[in-house]
C-alpha cells in the first residue's frame, strides 16, 4: 500500500499501542470499514486469505498447513483470518514460542462459530473493534471538541459555524464507508445496498457453511431499519413483519438470525446502563437496535435526501444512529464504553458514557437547536433523582449533542452544548 496517501483512523494509536503490549491483535469489524488497509499501514508483510487468484491458493496454503501463512516479515498481516479457522490456533501457538510482542495482525470480518475448537487466546491475541469512519475521520467534523476532555468537564466555548441540515442528511445517506467518502452523494448511496447484498447473499452462507432463508432475514433486517435506536423486542420485531411484510417467522428464528448479524457486524447495538449508577431504581435491560452505520437503515427503508425532509421523525432516530456510532469511536479510543439508560418510572437518557474511573457521562441527542432546553431540563431532572437517592451516583457531566447548533458552550445551568460536527475523540 501506498502509506503516504494512507487517512489516518481514531484506532491506529490503539493498534500502536496492542502491538507493543500483545503478541498478536485482531481488528474485527464489518467489512468495507478499512480494516484490510488500516492494518496494512501497520504491517510490514501481509497475506490475504480471501484473495482468489490462484484459485484461492492463499485459502489452501492455510488450510494444508496454517503454520505457513505466518512466515513473513513481522508485524504480518493475516486477512479475513476466519476464512480458515485454525490460523487463530497457529498464532496463539507461535505466540507462544516465541514471547515477542507484535507479530502479527488478524483482521476479521466476521466470528466464526467455535464449537470448542479455538482456544481463547487471552492474554495473547487482543482483539480491537473497528468500525466505519466517524465524521471526524472523513473530515466532515471540526474536532474542535474533544470528548475525552468534554467528560472531564472541561470545554472552550467556540462558535463552530452553521451546519446546513441537508448536509447533516447527506452524512446520514452516505454513511463512513471508506469507498463512499470521495464519492458524489448519489453514488455513495448505492454502496450499502451492495454491503448489504454482499453479506446476505455470500457471508452468512460461509459463516459456518448453513444454507438459510435470505428472504427472511431481509424482512428483518428491514424490520430492524424500522426500528432503528428504539429497544424493541425480538417479539416486536416477529410482530411488525408480520404486519408491515405480511409473513410470519418465529422468535427463534429471529434470535438466529439477529446472532448471525450479531457475528458478521452488521448490527452493533447500544447496551443498557445500570452497573455504575448504584442506584434504587429498576433499570431496564433491553438493548438499543442500531446497525454498524446508519446508512444500512437508509438503504434498507429506501429514504432520499427529500424524503426524510419529509419525516421528521426517522430523521431524528437516524441522526440518533449517527452520533452514537461516532460516540462509540471516540469513547473507545480513551478506554469509555457507550450505553442508553432506561427505567421503569419512564426515564431516559439517549447515551451514556462510562468513563475508566467508573465516573459516567449523560448524553441527550436532538437535530435541532429549538429542542436544546427541553433536553437540558430532562438531563438535570434525571441528574436531581440520583442526587435525591441516597444509592444513587449522579452523571458527572451533562451535554447535549446537537446537529443544528452553531457553537460549543456550557449553559448557565451546567448544562454543555456541543454540535456533533464540532466533537472528536
Amino acid at each position: 500500500m501506498d502509506k503516504q496517501n494512507y487517512m489516518m483512523r481514531i484506532i491506529d494509536r490503539k493498534i500502536e499501542e496492542y502491538l507493543k503490549t500483545f503478541g498478536a491483535v485482531c481488528v474485527e469489524g464489518p467489512k468495507w470499514c478499512g480494516k484490510t488497509w488500516t492494518s496494512s499501514y501497520h504491517s510490514n508483510s501481509q497475506i490475504f486469505i480471501g484473495d482468489p487468484a490462484g484459485n484461492f491458493q492463499n485459502r489452501k496454503l492455510a488450510e494444508m498447513s496454517p503454520a505457513l501463512v505466518l512466515e513473513g516479515e513481522k508485524p504480518r498481516l493475516i486477512d479475513e483470518w476466519q476464512e480458515v479457522p485454525p490460523i487463530w490456533d497457529a498464532v496463539r501457538y507461535q505466540v507462544d514460542q516465541s514471547a515477542q510482542k507484535g507479530q502479527y495482525i488478524l483482521t476479521g470480518s466476521a466470528t466464526p462459530n467455535h464449537k470448542g475448537i479455538l482456544h481463547s487466546g487471552a492474554g495473547r491475541i487482543a482483539k480491537l473493534r473497528m468500525r466505519p469512519m466517524s465524521l471526524y475521520e472523513s473530515k466532515d467534523s471540526s474536532g474542535v471538541v474533544s470528548l475525552e476532555r468534554l467528560c472531564h468537564g472541561e470545554l472552550t466555548p467556540a462558535m463552530t459555524g452553521e451546519v446546513d441540515l441537508k448536509k447533516l442528511i447527506t452524512l446520514i445517506i452516505r454513511g463512513g464507508w471508506p469507498g463512499s467518502i470521495h464519492v458524489p452523494a448519489e453514488q455513495a448511496a448505492l454502496l450499502p445496498a451492495e454491503y448489504l447484498n454482499a453479506v446476505i447473499d455470500d457471508d452468512v452462507y460461509r459463516i459456518d457453511g448453513i444454507k438459510r432463508n435470505t428472504t427472511k432475514m431481509r424482512l428483518l433486517l428491514r424490520s430492524l431499519a424500522r426500528n432503528e435506536s428504539t429497544t424493541v423486542t425480538n417479539k416486536t420485531l416477529k410482530n411488525d413483519i408480520r404486519e408491515v411484510d405480511d409473513e410470519d417467522i418465529d422468535v427463534e428464528t429471529v434470535k438466529e438470525y439477529l446472532d448471525i448479524f450479531d457475528r458478521l457486524f452488521i448490527t452493533d447495538n447500544q447496551p443498557p446502563f445500570s452497573t455504575g449508577v448504584r442506584s434504587s431504581v429498576r433499570v431496564k435491560q433491553s438493548v438499543k437496535r442500531h446497525f454498524c452505520d446508519p446508512s444500512l437503515a437508509c438503504s434498507l427503508l429506501k429514504v432520499t435526501p427529500t424524503s426524510l425532509l419529509g419525516d421528521l421523525e426517522t430523521l431524528g432516530f437516524l441522526f440518533e444512529a449517527l452520533c452514537e456510532r461516532d460516540l462509540k469511536i471516540y469513547a473507545e479510543s480513551f478506554g469509555g464504553s457507550l450505553y442508553h439508560y432506561q427505567d421503569y418510572q419512564g426515564r431516559e437518557i439517549d447515551a451514556v458514557i462510562e468513563l475508566p474511573d467508573s465516573r459516567w457521562c449523560a448524553f441527550e441527542i436532538k437535530l435541532g437547536a429549538n429542542q436544546i432546553d427541553d433536553a437540558a431540563q430532562n438531563l438535570l431532572n434525571i441528574k436531581k433523582t440520583f442526587e435525591d437517592d441516597p444509592k444513587g451516583k449522579p452523571p458527572a457531566v451533562l451535554c447535549v449533542l446537537c446537529g443544528m447548533a452553531n457553537a460549543a458552550y456550557q449553559r448557565p445551568d451546567g448544562v454543555y452544548v456541543v454540535p456533533i460536527t464540532a466533537l472528536k475523540n
